[in-house]
């Protein structure tokens, strides 16, 4: 994934989430960005040749029980991911569909999307992506629990992967939608009423990979993971000026 200089999403979010989670973790970086509670102001691109000696000496060494995938740029880097994952084997790849931040600034570029839908999502165990993300996979608009559930049945037609739909853009309850091997599963809880969202998607998706790192069920990681950042927003940390970020460590503070 990409890095996040102000902590709270990207590599940060990932590390502190696992932490939290009682395991060790590990990173290969795709991108430095320059960014804040307001929005990302600059990324630059780590060579796909260094990514591939970052998981070469992961994989060789401490072996990982699960993959997060988060931000990734381009389709070099994508390709390059792909084929290391395929190389080493990898098990239990969660995807979290970095495309878009929540600021509106492209963290994928146009050119790598095929690339990402052809190439790296065929391989997760369970892709999470959110509702604007769902639109550009299924090609539709998503504005409902209907177009959720169909959305991820195109999604998964396509990749063959576990969809979790992530609803935190719509009004209401906060419904996430799950297709796995033909199973739907609805997740919903009250929303909490706070600004401070900066990284759910990135500490949702690491909580998943820690969950089934633990052996546990698709079904059942997810629904651990959901527990653990619902926790998280609601004792989120209102510090900086824009989206502050999750209390990523509440359950052992």
């Amino acid at each position: 994934a990409g890095s996040d200089c102000s902590g709270g999403a990207g590599i940060q979010a990932d590390i502190k989430t696992i932490t939290a989670y009682g395991m060790y973790a590990m990173s290969a970086i795709t991108a430095i960005t320059a960014q804040n509670t307001t929005g990302v102001y600059g990324i630059s691109e780590v060579p796909a040749e260094f990514v591939a000696e970052q998981l070469d000496c992961i994989f060789t060494d401490i072996r990982p029980d699960s993959v997060k995938i988060g931000m990734v740029y381009d389709k070099d880097i994508i390709k390059t991911i792909a084929e290391k994952l395929s190389e080493y084997k990898a098990e239990n790849i969660v995807i979290d569909t970095v495309m878009i931040s929540s600021s509106g600034r492209r963290l994928l570029t146009q050119a790598a999307e095929a690339e990402l839908v052809n190439t790296l999502l065929p391989m997760g165990t369970i892709i999470t992506p959110n509702l604007p993300e769902a639109e550009v996979l299924c090609g539709f608009p998503v504005k409902n629990a209907d177009d959720m559930l169909k959305a991820a049945e195109k999604i998964a037609a396509m990749t063959g992967s576990a969809v979790l739909v992530k609803g935190g853009h719509l009004s209401g309850k906060a419904l996430d939608i799950l297709l796995s091997d033909g199973k739907i599963s609805r997740f919903e809880v009250e929303r909490i009423n706070t600004k401070n969202t900066h990284g759910t998607g990135c500490t949702l998706s690491s909580a998943i990979a820690c969950g089934l790192a633990k052996g546990h069920s698709i079904e059942e990681s997810v629904k651990n993971a959901k527990d653990y950042l619902t926790k998280a927003i609601e004792t989120s940390l209102d510090i900086g000026k824009g989206a502050g970020p999750l209390n990523h460590l509440h359950s052992i503070s």
